[in-house]
């Protein structure tokens, strides 16, 4: 099984548009310390032919073009995306979408949750549902998805709910402290082969805290992809580009006695690799202090274009 890494930056990307922090600065002046990232997308395959994509991010075209395992294969169209799977309705994992609208035969999996977010926006409906197959997926019920065709693509998905929180665009502040999030608003999910051949990987670019269930269940994996989104809870704060905490925005630091790699060090966990990576954090800046101190704490930066092998 092999794991691509399209895009490893959270939304906005890196560095972000309109954003002019150190790191933004840096990767927009051709700093080699800085690399610019795209909004964090993955794709894997069981056979090198045909592949998963897992979320759909506003870069995506970009992406296609940037890989070549993803490119045409043979005849005048076609693509070798046989479905995608999207872990929330977030703009950063659904916008990618509309990249895939020129008569291209799919599948989108999703939470039912999901699937009514698309289904109540008319843009989405550029996907032709005589060729993009609609599936939902149940949390907690492992399934190999398919193409539009129906054939399996030799993967074991399982979705289950992790703590986070509803799209920004969906929050109800007449609903209270969760502004009406549940369960299927923040998914993580495991995949591996369908036949067995390996224990599979973890992807889980949105979470909000490590509760002893969850830390029970990653125990001993060979590799997880985890919410890499903020260094510290007030870092949009401190650094002048936002007003909301990393747990506001349902994301866990990567710092502090309450930050991932705190919750990490006792989970013998072998390969660890933040992703969804936002432009504010200075893990990104390869000269960084903090990214020696995630790199010593055995934790791995993801960059664009990162191939992993299972």
């Amino acid at each position: 099984m092999k794991i691509l890494v399209l895009g490893s930056a959270a939304g906005g990307g890196f560095p972000q548009w309109n954003c002019a922090c150190e790191g933004c600065r840096r990767a927009r002046s051709g700093d080699p310390a800085a690399k610019p990232r795209t909004q964090s997308s993955l794709a894997v395959t069981a056979d090198g032919e045909r592949w998963l994509l897992l979320n759909a991010s506003p870069d995506l075209g970009a992406q296609l073009l940037a890989n070549p395992q993803l490119h045409p294969k043979a005849g005048l169209r076609g693509n070798p995306i046989g479905a995608a799977l999207l872990t929330n309705a977030d703009i950063d994992h659904v916008a990618g979408l509309l990249t895939l609208r020129e008569s291209h035969p799919f599948a989108v999996y999703a939470t039912p949750r999901v699937h009514g977010v698309l289904a109540a926006n008319s843009v989405f409906n550029v996907l032709n549902p005589d060729l993009v197959a609609r599936r939902p997926m149940a949390l907690g019920q492992p399934f190999q998805p398919a193409g539009a065709d129906g054939r399996p693509l030799g993967l074991e998905v399982e979705a289950f709910a992790v703590p986070g929180k509803v799209a920004l665009y969906l929050e109800d502040a007449s609903a209270g402290p969760g502004f009406g999030s549940v369960a299927e608003d923040t998914v993580a999910l495991r995949i591996r082969p369908a036949d067995g051949s390996s224990e599979g990987f973890f992807y889980i670019p949105g979470c909000a805290g490590m509760p002893a269930w969850l830390a029970d269940r990653l125990h001993g994996a060979p590799l997880v992809l985890f919410d890499g989104t903020t260094w510290t809870d007030d870092e949009m704060i401190r650094s002048g580009t936002g007003i909301k905490t990393a747990a506001r925005m349902g994301h866990m630091p990567m710092s502090g006695p309450a930050g991932s790699m705190a919750a990490f060090a006792p989970l013998n966990v072998a390969r660890r690799i933040y992703i969804h990576i936002n432009n504010t954090n200075p893990a990104l800046l390869e000269d960084s202090p903090e990214r020696a101190e995630a790199e010593a704490a055995g934790w791995r930066i993801a960059h664009d274009g990162l191939e992993l092998t299972l």
